[in-house]
């Protein structure tokens, strides 16, 4: 296990005293990663929808870090003005801030691509929006103060191998994964280049959306196993930090997304791994 000496040695923006902002931050992989960030000596702003989630976490938090080391905000990322007031008290609690992770988000299943289009908006507005808007408000901050600076943003492996389901998710997550496709790039042409984005892609955990479950299922990662896969990722440099969990190790995730852009090289049906015409060629890709 690395230690955080070794984290914050290659990764000088989470050194201690720096303030790390998170959303979603009330429960799942969000507080996981404001409690490890607190162990490491950060101040953390915490952001989630108002209530009691919010004020248990930021609680739980104030424990490792202190009272002064902790401000909770609440906030809906979907909305912009909300999203500029967070920058705003982020900055004026603690001055820099040089972490960003652009975690919330909703699992929910408008249904069909013809189907309710006010909830096709509202999860796009919180998982892709909200992350637009995260980018926005903190990002020319954070290049203005020319200290090192992380963004992470929270995508899924569903935004890559997009399977049957839950549409609307994989759209708002697949664009999640461009978006920061492009920040990485944009980011690293700045002046100094001491801002990097990166792409947090989990693998099966338990969080608040992980649906009718109550506890943990034996295939699922915890939050802060996402946390500590995360952190070792980052200090190798990745920027794509794909996750594994207790079900699908890295090599069984790569040959799902080696077929899935298969699709297009060999003009295949969309979402072939889905058709019954290329059940029997898939499992043999996937056994060869």
């Amino acid at each position: 296990m690395i230690t955080d000496t070794e984290i914050q040695t290659a990764l000088p923006a989470l050194g201690r005293g720096n303030a790390a902002v998170i959303t979603g931050a009330a429960s799942g992989i969000g507080l996981a990663a404001a409690k490890r960030f607190a162990m490491m000596g950060m101040k953390i702003v915490l952001a989630d929808i108002g209530g009691a989630r919010l004020d248990d976490a930021a609680r739980a938090v104030s424990a490792i870090a202190g009272d002064d080391a902790v401000l909770a905000v609440a906030a809906d990322v979907s909305k912009a003005d909300e999203v500029d007031r967070l920058a705003e008290r982020a900055f004026g609690a603690f001055g820099d801030v040089s972490l960003l992770m652009n975690n919330a988000g909703v699992g929910d299943n408008p249904g069909k691509p013809w189907e309710n289009r006010d909830a096709w908006k509202r999860l796009l507005d919180i998982n892709f929006w909200g992350v637009v808007h995260g980018v926005e408000a903190f990002a020319p901050h954070m290049l203005a103060s020319a200290r090192p600076g992380l963004i992470i943003n929270t995508g899924s492996k569903q935004g890559i191998t997009t399977p049957p389901g839950n549409l609307a998710y994989n759209v708002s997550k697949a664009g999640v994964k461009t978006f920061t496709e492009g920040l990485a790039h944009a980011l690293r042409n700045e002046a100094g280049g001491h801002v990097s984005a990166h792409l947090l892609i989990p693998g099966f955990t338990f969080t608040g959306l992980t649906e009718g479950a109550t506890e943990k299922p034996a295939g699922a990662w915890t939050g802060e196993q996402v946390v500590d896969f995360m952190l070792e990722a980052l200090t190798r440099g990745d920027f794509y930090i794909l996750c594994p969990d207790n079900e699908a190790a890295r090599p069984l995730d790569e040959k799902r997304m080696a077929w899935a852009i298969g699709d297009i090289i060999e003009n295949r049906p969309a979402l072939s791994r889905w058709h019954p015409d290329y059940k029997e060629p898939f499992a043999a890709f996937m056994k060869g």
